[in-house]
């Protein structure tokens, strides 16, 4: 009985997980699309970008 439970729970993970990996993955297209599109400069790679972005929130933020 116990070793049927356990098979339900792995197979319950492991559907959560390819799930939650997929959302993750279909978010991170989508946001580096968006970057890519309406906020990469000139010459800029995304991680150059995103870096930008990220210095410019920090200093908005702080003052």
């Amino acid at each position: 009985m116990v070793s049927g439970y356990k098979a339900i729970e792995n197979g319950v993970v492991k559907g959560y997980t390819a799930i939650q990996d997929g959302v993750v993955e279909g978010y991170t297209r989508i946001s580096d699309a968006f970057v890519k599109k309406f906020l990469m400069r000139d010459g800029e790679t995304l991680e150059q970008t995103k870096a930008r972005i990220a210095r410019e929130e920090e200093e908005h933020h702080c003052g």
